[in-house]
């Protein structure tokens, strides 16, 4: 065999192409289209029978984008990364703070007066 591999070619059972009178109609639709705040536009395929939500994130930009044109929802603020100091920061004051590292410090010192190993 040229080319050393197993690949069994040809098609499957089921490969080929369906048309809808092998598949069964097609269920009734809708197109409703939302607008975002960077004028981009997307439409959206719904059932006849489902519920059309209001608002639907852009896939160009990813921001919210509602049904009316002329009124597209504000971008959602984001808050930025906190970083664990800072939730610390938010939980204590300075002299809390400086008062904690003092007895931590004040525990660190009596252990290695006492030859306890420390690393």
């Amino acid at each position: 065999m040229a080319g050393g591999g197993n690949a069994i070619r040809g098609s499957r059972v089921g490969a080929g192409p369906m048309g809808e009178a092998e598949r069964g109609d097609a269920a009734p639709r809708q197109a409703i289209t939302y607008f975002c705040s960077r004028d981009h536009s997307s439409v959206v395929a719904f059932s006849i029978e489902a519920t059309v939500p209001d608002s639907w994130d852009c896939p160009k930009c990813g921001l919210p984008a509602g049904r009316d044109s002329d009124n597209a929802p504000p971008a959602t603020k984001v808050e930025p990364y906190k970083t664990h100091l800072a939730y610390v920061k938010e939980r204590r004051s300075d002299k809390e703070a400086a008062d904690i590292l003092d007895e931590a410090l004040a525990l660190l010192r009596s252990r290695r007066k006492s030859g306890d190993l420390i690393f």
